[in-house]
């Protein structure tokens, strides 16, 4: 044999060896399932949770997978939910069905019984779009079983109808539609406490995550009470879900009861079909792109959404934290400092005159100069700082500490509460002369979180404060994940969040504790769904 071939011979025993110290053949309750090895963990990818949601099954509760035979191949990511998808010239369209519930585990474990903690990862995308591609290798070097999940989107997660509802009452009992997506969750979370044992990790030591859409559903969690049990910790960045219960929802300010959410259904039904009242029987046949052909539904603030159904979700989220009825749980939150910037579009594009359009739009008269004054728009520049802050406050700043108020209040719970300041480049302020300081939008935490990614980050090479301040961070949430508590050596002190305090960790260039920045407008936004709780629309 010449020294080439022992060479090969030898890296292909090592990496066997590997492959044998990794957890990388498992059981589950469908069957044997083989993952592979990946950075030197074993990696599950595309493990199915559910039937796939198709036909008859389509706009119904998820049916828990049945047993396979012989041994699943979980060797490449399932494809992603059905959505509507934006390429570059060239660039070819991501593959998506609309038989999408499928979970990914990795895993560092190399025997079942080490009994790891758990992270549960949600993607968000305004429950519109997104996949569960996330990298969580950073986590999982640290010790925790990364499971990333998928949920139905848009209209085939989200779609309220009358027909929808009464087969849901004759079926099960329950008056509810349009709450699919987090049904898939609550499914997936099930499995996880059902089967994680398998890949090394402790169903007790679940911490559910979310960004955005997923932070929203991270909060939905929390208060429904068919998750109750399911998880022991949860992380939101950049969610919440406190608003009032309406028949509407405007902008950001109500959540739809079912029917609201029924008459918005029926709506985007004939906008999309042509036909006023179309059988349920054939909208289950049409083809799944059919639905994606409506703008209106698949706006950037999002559209079709859950709704408030009293099996589900209960009527009015920030109502049953006061009456104490929600999963009593840590939680670690918090918002970024200008996090509806990638809402408002581009200096020019949202004037004084479409402010006050919004203004007219959004808010009773009576409310109307009050928001003027707190967030001023005469000029361009003000416009655009006004809707992007307004945006903030009612997307994710407000049911943020809302949610923190009521959990800190009423619950056992502790919570640690965060406001992200660190990231200094804002494309959305591109051409910009302000001397605003806060310009970290939407979704730029993400790449702190998680921990260091190959080739310095989701927005490219940090520069070292950025490095440095990542490594902070990601500590936080490892220490979180693994005890509840972010504290930990050689991190300055964390403390709990309560209400009067408004403690806040500060992440930028450092962490320091102080009162949250944004007080006084969510004082503003406190008195104001106070308000809306008692007027709302007719």
């Amino acid at each position: 044999m010449n020294r080439l071939s022992i060479l090969l011979a030898a890296a292909a025993f090592l990496m066997a060896a590997q492959s044998e110290a990794q957890l990388v053949r498992t059981t589950v309750a469908q069957g044997e399932v083989e993952g592979v090895v990946e950075e030197g963990m074993a990696h599950y990818k595309g493990i199915p949770f559910a039937e796939p949601p198709v036909g008859n099954l389509r706009w119904k509760a998820p049916v828990p997978a049945k047993a396979w035979e012989g041994t699943f191949k979980a060797d490449h990511f399932a494809k992603q939910g059905v959505q509507r998808v934006q390429t570059m010239p060239g660039q070819e369209a991501p593959a998506m069905s609309e038989d999408c519930l499928y979970l990914n585990v990795l895993t560092p474990a190399k025997t079942k019984d080490e009994q790891l903690p758990v992270l549960v990862w949600i993607h968000g995308g305004a429950f519109s779009s997104g996949n569960s591609f996330t990298d969580g290798s950073n986590f999982a070097k640290a010790g925790i079983v990364f499971v990333s999940i998928t949920y139905r989107l848009n209209c085939m997660g989200f779609l309220s109808l009358p027909e929808l509802t009464q087969e849901s009452i004759k079926e099960t009992g329950h008056a509810t539609s349009g709450n699919y997506g987090i049904m898939d969750q609550i499914l997936a979370l099930q499995w996880v406490h059902d089967n994680i044992a398998a890949f090394g990790g402790d169903s007790a030591k679940v911490t559910i995550m979310g960004e955005s859409a997923g932070a929203i559903s991270v909060a939905i969690l929390c208060q429904s009470p068919l998750a109750k049990g399911l998880f022991r910790g949860a992380i939101s960045e950049s969610g919440g879900n406190m608003v009032p219960m309406d028949n509407v929802r405007i902008d950001n300010n109500s959540l739809r009861n079912v029917k609201g959410s029924e008459a918005y259904g029926l709506a985007y039904i004939q906008r999309v079909t042509g036909k006023k009242n179309p059988k349920l029987k054939d909208l289950r046949k049409l083809p799944a792109e059919v639905f994606l052909n409506d703008s209106a539904a698949f706006s950037m603030g999002g559209a079709l959404w859950p709704c408030y159904d009293d099996y589900i979700l209960d009527t009015d989220a920030y109502v049953q934290y006061l009456k104490g009825n929600f999963n009593d749980v840590n939680i670690l939150m918090g918002t970024n400092s200008d996090e509806g910037s990638m809402f408002t579009g581009y200096l020019g594009e949202f004037t004084p005159a479409l402010y006050e359009e919004e203004l007219r739009n959004s808010f009773a008269p009576e409310w109307r100069d009050e928001f003027r004054k707190m967030y001023p728009g005469s000029n361009n520049q003000e416009a655009f700082d006004a809707h992007s802050d307004i945006f903030r406050e009612a997307a994710f700043a407000w049911p943020t500490y809302a949610w923190a108020n009521m959990q800190s209040q009423h619950g056992q719970g502790k919570v640690y509460m965060y406001f992200f300041d660190q990231l200094k480049f804002n494309p959305f302020r591109r051409n910009q002369q302000t001397t605003r300081k806060q310009i970290s939008t939407h979704a730029f935490e993400m790449s702190f979180t998680f921990g260091p990614q190959r080739g310095g980050g989701w927005w490219g090479p940090q520069n070292p404060s950025d490095a440095a301040m990542t490594k902070i961070i990601h500590q936080y949430w490892v220490n979180f994940i693994k005890t509840g508590d972010p504290n930990g050596e050689l991190l300055p002190y964390w403390p709990a969040y309560s209400h009067g305090t408004e403690s806040t960790m500060y992440f930028r260039d450092g962490a320091h504790v102080t009162e949250l920045p944004n007080l006084p407008q969510l004082e503003l936004w406190t008195r104001y769904f106070d308000w809306r709780r008692e007027h709302l629309t007719e």
